[in-house]
């Protein structure tokens, strides 16, 4: 039973006994005596959407139900105040309203002492019962918090580190990675593979051993349709291979505390550690507790950070507590349960992971009536990406999946009760939904600049390093969080897998002494639902100018590659080879504006009349052939002539 329905019986309860008192007591209201008065507020029995604290005092007369909000079929109802009927400020039972004019005063069956003191005694009774009901309440409540906030709060248990304190690790470590993420599980192979005994130190402040993220909004979604994630997050790629989460199992690591003594070397990682400082000149990593250790050579890998709104970041902790950001398999697992007990999610952001998670989300949950939503201020799904039009496509094909799409829609407020979070647009609309998943990008981790002196870009974010990906002599910089400059494209800062798994080996090369220029064109890819995907390379920016070349639909998809290998993302295309238009190829011609249907296609990303981005659009097995013509550097008279290279009609 719930909290309502026994405050709604303790209440039914109180005032059948104050009428059941009136009939049988016979109370008539003395000369000059004041009416007695009961004002009980009956609180109706509601679900869980329409479960908002009620913004304004109650009235004296009646009791103003919450004003419910609803989003029907993305069509957002705006607010509609419902009441109950008043009731009489008098509420009198039954021979309560006094005598008729001229009734003798001793009609009553007890006399006047007799029935004033029952009455008191009643009245101190149903005080009691009122008192129990409200603190039955208030524990209730209590427990509710408690529970959400364990769920999905933003006040986590603090993580156990491994080893127990940082005074078991190594004083001094040949190979120090900081970041536990895939730029430095790449670097480490690389370390590895030259130097067959090498000993690597990985301080991570996450509680697990290495993982991919790209799976946590794609893969992993409709791998665990069919069943419970398992401990290692197993999933089957679009090619149908099944593999894990994590890069390697867990006895492949080697314990932090017997690193040094190892004959043939390896990687230990400490986890839950935090580093607040390096000193490059003495080589000097500081711990958040002030541990010290000493290396070799070190690589920063720390990523980035998921970022906030403010109107979450400004709001009350019982807001925050169903709030939350996608990034880990906490966040997954979180997520999951959310789905799993039907409730409404809203995601906040049209970029790779809140379109990807929407439309996976909406998969995953086709047949468990959960109603997803997705908010964002631009006018389309994947808008700094895709051009105008295709972005258009994109919108109307994840709403055809079941998302309740929202473009050109910010919130404005965000208020709550113990179920559910009530959000403010700014369209004069309101959204009640029982989780947000705030998709808005992330920010390079690069705290620890200021207390190291290193260099940070001021405009792109992340550290300032060479063509070696040096930011200091023997301290590089890899992944999501280094700056680079590219000599076709200008300096740049890249936030995909592609580039930390290549970024990582290179770095990790040149601390072994490889002394290697980092040149690569990093690629990505993203899965909107079973029946789109697409890769890109290069600058992919919907701001450039654009020409796309597109094939008639096909009953025949083109089949999915794995571009989680490390064999995948280096495939094709160096810088030194060629290519050339052969004339004989089919046309290829095609207005994209006029297409019903973009099956598949290329687009070409235009600068100074040079293709600087190239983007394809269900086409795979050719980003090779993509790199090679951005690397060529030059002008192509007809770039229908080279959008046949691609055979987007095979």
């Amino acid at each position: 039973m719930s909290i309502y329905s026994l405050r709604g019986l303790n209440v039914r309860f109180c005032r059948q006994a104050y009428i059941l008192a009136h009939v049988r007591a016979g109370v008539v209201p003395m000369p000059g005596r004041t009416k007695l008065r009961l004002s009980l507020s009956i609180t109706p029995l509601r679900s869980s959407h329409n479960n908002l604290y009620q913004m304004t005092g109650g009235s004296k007369c009646g009791v103003k139900n919450a004003e419910l909000l609803q989003a029907k079929d993305c069509n957002i109802s705006k607010r509609k105040n419902v009441t109950s009927d008043k009731k009489p400020c008098d509420g009198e039972g039954a021979g309560g309203s006094g005598s008729k004019k001229g009734a003798p005063s001793g009609g009553s069956i007890m006399g006047d002492d007799e029935a004033t003191r029952k009455t008191r005694m009643l009245l101190a009774l149903l005080a009691a019962l009122g008192l129990g009901g409200l603190l039955l309440w208030l524990l209730t409540r209590r427990k509710q918090k408690v529970a959400d906030s364990t769920e999905c709060g933003t006040t986590a248990a603090i993580a156990s580190t491994v080893p127990a304190t940082s005074a078991e690790l190594p004083k001094h470590v040949p190979y120090l990675l900081i970041g536990g993420g895939t730029a430095g599980f790449s670097a480490f192979r690389a370390i590895k593979s030259n130097d067959p005994r090498a000993k690597v130190l990985m301080i991570t402040n996450e509680s697990r051993k290495p993982y991919m993220r790209p799976p946590l909004s794609k893969e992993l979604w409709y791998s665990a349709e069919k069943g419970e994630v398992t401990k290692d997050y197993r999933f089957k790629q679009w090619t149908g291979a099944e593999r894990s989460l994590f890069f390697e199992p867990e006895e492949f690591f080697v314990d932090p505390t017997k690193l040094m003594e190892t004959v043939n070397g390896g990687i230990a990682v400490a986890q839950g550690f935090t580093v607040k400082k390096i000193d490059p000149a003495k080589h000097i990593v500081t711990l958040a507790d002030g541990y010290e250790i000493t290396y070799d050579e070190c690589l920063i890998a720390t990523g980035c950070a998921p970022k906030s709104l403010d109107v979450f970041a400004q709001a009350t902790p019982g807001v925050k507590e169903k709030v939350m950001v996608y990034r880990s398999p906490d966040d997954f697992e979180r997520l999951k349960r959310y789905a799993d007990e039907k409730k409404s999610i809203t995601i906040v952001g049209n970029g790779f992971t809140g379109s990807e998670l929407a439309c996976s989300l909406a998969n995953y949950a086709k047949d468990k009536k959960v109603k997803i939503y997705q908010i964002f201020p631009e006018s389309g799904n994947m808008s700094k990406v895709l051009p105008t039009y295709l972005s258009n496509w994109t919108t109307a094909k994840v709403e055809s999946m079941g998302v309740c799409v929202m473009p050109e829609t910010s919130i404005k407020n965000a208020q709550r009760d113990e179920a559910a979070l009530k959000l403010v647009l700014n369209n004069g609309k309101s959204l009640l939904t029982d989780v947000v998943v705030v998709c808005v990008g992330c920010e390079p981790n690069t705290s620890i600049a200021l207390t190291s002196g290193l260099e940070v870009d001021k405009s792109l974010g992340g550290f300032v390093v060479n063509a070696e990906l040096e930011a200091r002599r023997n301290l590089f910089v890899a992944g999501d969080a280094s700056c680079f400059y590219d000599p076709l494209l200008g300096r740049r800062r890249v936030e995909h897998h592609d580039h930390s798994v290549v970024s990582g080996r290179l770095a990790g090369e040149n601390m072994v002494g490889k002394k290697k220029a980092y040149n690569h064109q990093s690629m990505f890819w993203s899965d909107l639902g079973p029946e789109v995907g697409y890769e890109g390379i290069g600058l992919v920016d919907a701001s450039l100018r654009t020409v796309g070349v597109f094939a008639l639909p096909t009953s025949n998809p083109e089949p999915r590659t794995d571009n989680l290998t490390e064999t995948a993302v280096m495939e094709g295309g160096g810088s030194g080879s060629t290519v050339t238009v052969n004339p004989e190829t089919p046309d290829v011609k095609c207005d994209p504006k006029d297409a019903d249907e973009y099956g598949r296609g290329v687009i070409f990303y235009m600068k100074d009349d040079k293709i600087v981005g190239i983007l394809l659009w269900n086409l795979f097995n050719r980003i090779g052939l993509a790199r090679t013509i951005i690397n060529q550097n030059k002008k192509y008279d007809d770039l229908n002539e080279v959008a046949k290279l691609f055979e987007i009609h095979a």
